[in-house]
């Protein structure tokens, strides 16, 4: 902003007083128009400064400049438009931004769930087959499926317990309350991609039911989209630069 709209403008104030045919220095008109420029300038910038602390600080004072953790990292786009990306006008509409206005749903009248219920945890473990080839201890992955801001406080949380590997992915989604209405150019519009991370985690020394409790109290708030744990049984893995199968391909070198 400052060096499109402070630094151009005020350059190309001074260029009239440089340039003009009648009366600018290089066309033999003197220093006296550029001085006149200059002048301009500077009451230009002293009206902006006083006019503009004023202004912010009444804002400042009244409902603050500043938007919460969630908006910075989601992007403004998403909070204030219900749009993922701010060249919408460029872009196809995404699944979910028809233009109608649905029924909103009304957050407010949800009750924050408890811990327990909050973060349901899906196990989709199923017994080993007979006659199984013996991998070592017994692998699981662990998905997370979060809010984008709940990043950093599950990988501290992660680290904490000792796990030293995770993926993550961004991805767009809804769960069952289909999304939450937006308003996008005046028009109430049903936001149903919204966008979350996906944290896949391969335990193998670290407890599961250690991992899961952990990821739970990191991303408990109590409200819509603390997210959801899936839990899943790892038949191997191999490490392909060394051939390292099961447990040992977890290990660090």
């Amino acid at each position: 902003a400052v060096g499109v709209h402070c630094v151009c403008g005020a350059v190309g104030t001074l260029c009239v007083g440089l340039f003009a045919l009648d009366g600018g220095l290089f066309y033999g008109g003197g220093a006296a128009l550029l001085g006149v420029q200059a002048i301009g300038v500077i009451a230009v910038a002293a009206w902006v400064t006083i006019a503009m602390l004023v202004t912010f600080s009444v804002i400042k004072a009244v409902v603050g400049l500043r938007v919460g953790k969630d908006e910075e990292i989601e992007g403004l786009d998403l909070h204030e438009h219900g749009i993922a990306n701010s060249y919408a006008d460029f872009m196809p509409l995404l699944p979910g931004h028809s233009g109608e206005a649905p029924a909103p749903v009304a957050a407010a009248s949800i009750p924050a769930a408890s811990a327990e219920t909050a973060i349901p945890v899906t196990d989709t473990r199923e017994a080993p087959e007979a006659g199984a080839k013996d991998k070592g201890p017994k692998m699981t992955k662990i998905s997370i499926i979060t809010r984008q801001s709940m990043f950093e406080s599950l990988e501290a949380a992660m680290s904490a317990i000792g796990i030293t590997g995770m993926t993550m992915t961004n991805i767009l989604g809804y769960g069952t309350q289909k999304g939450h209405p937006e308003f996008y150019r005046g028009v109430e519009v049903q936001s149903r991609l919204l966008p979350k991370i996906r944290v896949e985690i391969i335990v193998c020394k670290v407890p599961v039911r250690t991992v899961i409790e952990t990821a739970k109290k990191a991303l408990y708030t109590g409200n819509i989209g603390d997210g959801k744990i899936f839990v899943y049984d790892v038949e191997n893995v191999i490490r392909v630069r060394t051939g390292e199968e099961g447990y040992d391909a977890l290990q660090d070198e």
